[in-house]
């Protein structure tokens, strides 16, 4: 690289990651708490890669604010923190953790659905109170009951073997085509999976598609004396309306570990409809918070920042053209990221001819909005072949990696 990188590494992301990066070469800078606004504008001035979770917001008007900035890492699953279109077009690519928690998630669905089965939650909170309920009511064993699973991705397929394993039916919907994991069966429909299942919990992404997904009608739809999980995403669930079917008796409990407003801080002031009714365990977003899985996570976002850092690698984001290029030889390494119009690669070759440069490897993947170039040359032409790609009208942003 031609200078050493400045990484910030916001909210506390596991010392796994810092190690890494700073045996990489890179000048790591850590903190515990997010940043917003103009503090973030202000902290990213020099910084070249920023590692965030959920807290910190990274706005257009932040993207436009930083022009150091050539990568986001987001430590956790979700990237809705990050405005990704604009990232884009600014030539920045989003790594994420798409594998690192899911077991650490699947292990607190299979325990909460167990806790709500046997109304746990309820009976320790009265014997802790003093008081002494002993009573089999309304509490069942979840073995032979169906659990539905809406999201068949990462975390929920791996639920699907989970719960299997204890005995469960397990039957799931997702809008693209999955292959069903054991004995696992596809559901058409949401209604049907709803109207089908003994315990229904989420796993989808925030999108327009998923935002107040489950409401009173879909709430209606499920079965009598049924229960609802969600460790998804906060905006899938309509809260009150959740509330109410607690309330009246429809459903026999919930579980609920993201909220659609959470604080940005630990501390006391938590408001939730949902605060007080029986056999509803509400959870800070801990889903993904064991040791094992902050550590995964650590290292998994890591390893792209540094595969991106040092050799321009992207086919793990989740906003850019997937580019991979094996390196050639002792070479100079040139990545381009350009508006997605045409003539760009013939200005760009004509530089390097002009320039008597060797082109020994060349790999160019678009989107709709840029381009992504990676090009291997001789090193003694590659800064000035850099400079002029970058004052090409058409350059987002141009760096070479020696």
């Amino acid at each position: 690289m031609s200078k050493k990188m400045k990484i910030l590494l916001l909210e506390n992301i596991h010392p796994a990651a810092h190690d890494l990066l700073r045996a990489g070469g890179f000048e790591v800078e850590g903190m515990s708490q997010a940043l917003k606004g103009e503090e973030l504008k202000s902290k990213l001035q020099g910084v070249d890669i920023l590692g965030i979770r959920s807290k910190t917001q990274v706005t257009r008007e932040v993207i436009e604010a930083a022009p150091h900035l050539l990568s986001v890492g987001c430590f956790c699953i979700g990237t809705n923190q990050v405005a990704l279109a604009d990232a884009n077009l600014h030539g920045i690519p989003v790594f994420n953790a798409p594998f690192s928690n899911t077991r650490s998630v699947a292990e607190m669905i299979i325990a909460e659905i167990i806790v709500l089965a046997r109304q746990i939650g309820d009976r320790s909170r009265e014997v802790h109170s003093g008081h002494w309920k002993k009573t089999a009511a309304q509490c069942y064993e979840i073995r032979g009951k169906t659990l539905g699973i809406v999201g068949y991705g990462h975390i929920g397929s791996q639920l699907g073997v989970l719960a299997e394993s204890m005995g469960m039916r397990v039957i799931f919907y997702d809008i693209q085509t999955k292959l069903p994991m054991g004995n696992n069966r596809s559901c058409p429909a949401l209604d049907a999976l709803l109207s089908e299942s003994d315990f229904v919990t989420l796993h989808v992404p925030e999108t327009p598609q998923t935002r107040n997904m489950i409401g009173a009608a879909e709430l209606a739809r499920m079965r009598q004396g049924s229960y609802l999980l969600n460790a998804s995403r906060g905006t899938v669930v309509q809260i009150p309306d959740l509330a109410e079917a607690i309330r009246s008796g429809h459903l026999a409990g919930a579980a609920v570990d993201v909220y659609p407003e959470e604080p940005e801080s630990n501390g006391a002031g938590f408001e939730c409809p949902l605060r007080g009714l029986p056999n509803v365990l509400l959870t800070p977003h801990i889903g993904g918070s064991t040791a094992e899985a902050q550590e995964a996570i650590g290292r998994e976002v890591a390893t792209s920042i540094l595969r991106f850092a040092t050799q321009g690698t992207t086919t793990s984001s989740v906003n850019f053209p997937q580019v991979e290029l094996p390196r050639s030889g002792n070479t100079h390494r040139i990545m381009n990221v350009h508006r997605n119009v045409p003539g760009v690669l013939r200005d760009v070759n004509k530089i390097v001819s002009d320039r008597g440069a060797n082109i020994q490897g060349q790999l160019l993947s678009t989107d709709a909005d840029i381009g992504y170039l990676i090009m291997d040359l001789n090193k003694d032409v590659a800064d000035a072949v850099c400079s002029d790609m970058d004052a090409l009208p058409t350059s987002i942003k141009t760096r070479v990696v020696y």
